[in-house]
């Protein structure tokens, strides 16, 4: 079997969480609280958040390892909520591979296809195009306490595989590898998704693996979705300040949105800012925010730094303070910038000029395009 026929049997299934509710008995707020997503047929989407939002709890009631509460699950139309695990048609990758030690690489592989019942010589055949995909069928006969951490991952993506899944489920499958192994393998697993095109899954806490390998990401925390879209508009047009702060870094200050002073193109509007007492800044946000209290969000690399400024840029205002902070990674520099009694945090490109010293006053900039107000009201 070639790995384009092994392509062709991969369907592809839209999944539909409703009101999808986690009730521990021994907890006072549900693990997971009326969560309503849709995952759209191919596509691979992450559920990230920091330990204890829900998002593993989410995905064992996808595969059937936990009951839910209340809600529902659909696939294609068909509810699964009730389904027992073996009848969902789901393949999962877990955050220890759970691969089996007494058995080599090749039946490790095979082994769903063994519960399923299938003929061997199909069981063979679909074995090999599985571990062709992961470009590892020269260790079919290897035990698996013989591979390495990235060997051993890509085999237990195979095996998740191989049963052609409606759906696949990966369980932070990352988590165990070193950094640099982490950032080829994201970009391997992403590439045999996408060429499958398998509906996925995909749970993380790391916000560089959800923004490069997601069509779309749900940000939870305690239970909920605070956000779900692209990866670009969760990180440029976040929603409230846990998902500005959790995905990307983010220099947040409180200020009353000044006057509405035109379009900033789409729905977005244009208004004047105050930020740590001065006035003039501005920034974009949605209609009718005008005299609110709300969150401006600034990411550090889209602040201008300068030590002798020139004449701002128009429309763009201006803070000044003491440099207290100071990071060089040869081609980066980072700043803390101390302002009014905040530091804020600042980057940019290394340029061969003189690098400033702590304690030299900095001037910090931004244009409005790079500047939001934050939907969510200051309480």
């Amino acid at each position: 079997m070639t790995i384009t026929q092994a392509t062709s049997q991969v369907t592809a299934a839209k999944l539909s969480l409703s009101g999808l509710t986690k009730q521990y008995a021994a907890a006072d707020e549900p693990a997971v609280n009326r969560l309503d997503m849709d995952v759209e047929e191919g596509h691979l989407v992450a559920l990230l958040g920091p330990s204890g939002c829900g998002k593993t709890t989410t995905l064992q009631m996808v595969a059937g390892l936990l009951d839910p509460t209340a809600g529902s699950i659909s696939v294609d139309g068909n509810d699964i909520t009730h389904t027992p695990v073996h009848q969902r048609g789901m393949g999962m990758v877990f955050q220890s591979y759970a691969l089996f030690p007494h058995m080599n690489v090749a039946q490790n592989v095979g082994f769903g296809l063994e519960m399923r019942k299938v003929a061997k010589p199909e069981q063979k055949a679909r074995v090999a195009a599985a571990l062709e995909m992961v470009q590892l069928g020269h260790l079919a006969t290897r035990r698996v306490k013989a591979l390495s951490g990235g060997q051993q991952q890509r085999i237990a993506l195979a095996r998740a595989l191989v049963v052609e899944p409606t759906l696949l489920l990966l369980d932070e499958p990352l988590s165990n590898l070193d950094a640099k192994l982490r950032v080829s393998m994201r970009t391997e697993i992403r590439s045999i998704q996408q060429r499958l095109k398998a509906t996925t899954l995909f749970v993380t806490h790391d916000q560089d693996e959800a923004l490069d390998m997601s069509d779309r990401i749900a940000v939870m925390n305690k239970g909920l979705i605070e956000q779900f879209g692209s990866p670009a508009e969760v990180y440029e047009r976040p929603r409230t300040s846990f998902v500005a702060t959790f995905v990307g870094r983010a220099n947040l200050f409180e200020t009353i949105v000044g006057e509405d002073v035109g379009s900033a193109g789409g729905d977005e509007r244009l208004y004047r800012v105050g930020v740590k007492g001065q006035d003039g800044f501005g920034a974009v946000g949605r209609p009718g925010l005008t005299g609110s209290t709300r969150t401006l969000l600034v990411r550090p690399h889209r602040l201008r730094v300068e030590l002798a400024p020139d004449e701002p840029l128009p429309g763009a205002g201006r803070l000044a303070g003491v440099i207290r902070e100071l990071g060089y990674t040869g081609n980066a520099l980072s700043f803390g910038v101390e302002i009014g009694g905040t530091i804020v945090r600042a980057e940019m490109h290394a340029s061969g000029a003189p690098i400033p010293r702590k304690g030299e006053t900095a001037h910090l900039s931004w244009q409005p395009d790079d500047a939001l107000i934050l939907p969510e009201e200051v309480r």
